[in-house]
Order: C-alpha cells, then sequence, then structure tokens
C-alpha cells in the first residue's frame, strides 16, 4: 500500500516534482519561441494629414453650414426656460 504521510523531501518525489516544473516552462518556452517565428510581420501605414488647406475652402464649407442652418425649420417651438 502507499503511504500519504511521507515527506516528499525524504521519499525523493522532490526530484519528480522540479522535473515535471521543469519541463513544463521548457515546453512554454519552446511554443513561445516557435510562435514568434512563425507569425508574419505586418506594418502599419501612418496616414498623414494635410494641415496646409486655403482659407477659402474653410470658408466656403462654414457657409454652406450656416445656409442649411437657416433653411430648417422646427415643427415645434421650444420653451425658453425647462420646468
Amino acid at each position: 500500500m502507499i503511504e500519504f504521510k511521507t515527506n516528499p523531501f525524504d521519499s525523493g518525489h522532490i526530484k519528480n516534482y522540479i522535473l515535471l516544473y521543469v519541463s513544463i516552462v521548457v515546453i512554454m518556452v519552446l511554443f513561445f519561441i516557435a510562435g514568434e517565428l512563425f507569425m508574419e510581420q505586418t506594418t502599419i501605414e501612418k496616414k498623414v494629414f494635410d494641415y496646409n488647406q486655403s482659407a477659402a475652402q474653410s470658408t466656403t464649407a462654414l457657409d454652406q453650414q450656416e445656409e442649411t442652418k437657416e433653411e430648417f425649420k422646427p415643427k415645434f417651438k421650444l420653451l425658453e426656460k425647462a420646468f
């Protein structure tokens, strides 16, 4: 019968536990290295924004926005204060 109350340090089982732990760590490291080697490198292109736009273009866009606001008339008149 197996004695369950034995000390693993005295019986020599600790060597098996350490070998199991080390083998699991080695397997994890090998999978990590294999995953890094076979992973494809993807590059992301940076977008460059043009900040030097002419002032004429921006004013026409603002004028168009103001015209659309003036044309819109709501069906309901809202109160000036909320109660």
